[in-house]
């Protein structure tokens, strides 16, 4: 008798904490979801040349998953392109408001960076794993991150997941720095 009492509360118990993680795990994706209607971030601008091509197909694939919609700035193909232009596209996608975030790819990451950054008011940020890009969004307010074509797609996603949930921190001392790198002029 004793030993069916304890296989019912053993039952219950497992059952309960079953319940409790089914319920956590409702309650997260509840979460995300609300995340991302409430969220801002509805619309993420892709941006690559030829050698960032095929990442950022793995990419567009893993955000419209997410359920994000997806504004691809080019290129279109693996053939040889140039960064610049998909880069300024990105910039100019950034600054109207049609997204309002972006993800730029080429070979090594740092000439799609350079060229975001020309576009006044985009803040693009070369980011090589999640801490980087943490303290990019908290500190830099980065409205853009750019990676290498060659980056494993695993460490990618990583590093998207972070940058689309962490939030700029909005603290007066990055927000004076902010406000002078868009109010600079030559």
């Amino acid at each position: 008798m004793n030993k069916e009492i304890e296989k019912k509360v053993t039952k219950n118990e497992t059952n309960s904490k079953m319940n409790k993680e089914i319920k956590d795990e409702i309650k997260e994706a509840k979460e995300t979801t609300l995340e991302n209607k409430n969220n801002s971030v509805k619309k993420i601008g892709l941006a690559s040349d030829h050698r960032g091509y095929h990442l950022k197909q793995k990419v567009t694939n893993y955000l419209k998953k997410k359920g994000y919609t997806v504004i691809d700035y080019g290129a279109d193909s693996p053939v040889a392109s140039d960064y610049p232009v998909p880069a300024f596209s990105l910039g100019k996608g950034i600054t109207s408001g049609e997204v309002s975030k972006g993800i730029a790819i080429c070979g090594s990451g740092i000439g799609i960076s350079i060229a975001c950054n020309k576009v006044r008011g985009v803040r693009c940020a070369k980011v090589n794993n999640t801490k980087e890009v943490k303290m990019a969004r908290l500190d830099n307010d980065a409205n853009v991150i750019a990676f290498s074509g060659k980056m494993p797609f695993v460490r990618v996603k990583d590093i998207i997941d972070v940058y689309l949930k962490t939030k700029f921190k909005g603290e007066e001392r990055h927000q004076r720095r902010i406000e002078m790198l868009d109010n600079y002029k030559d």
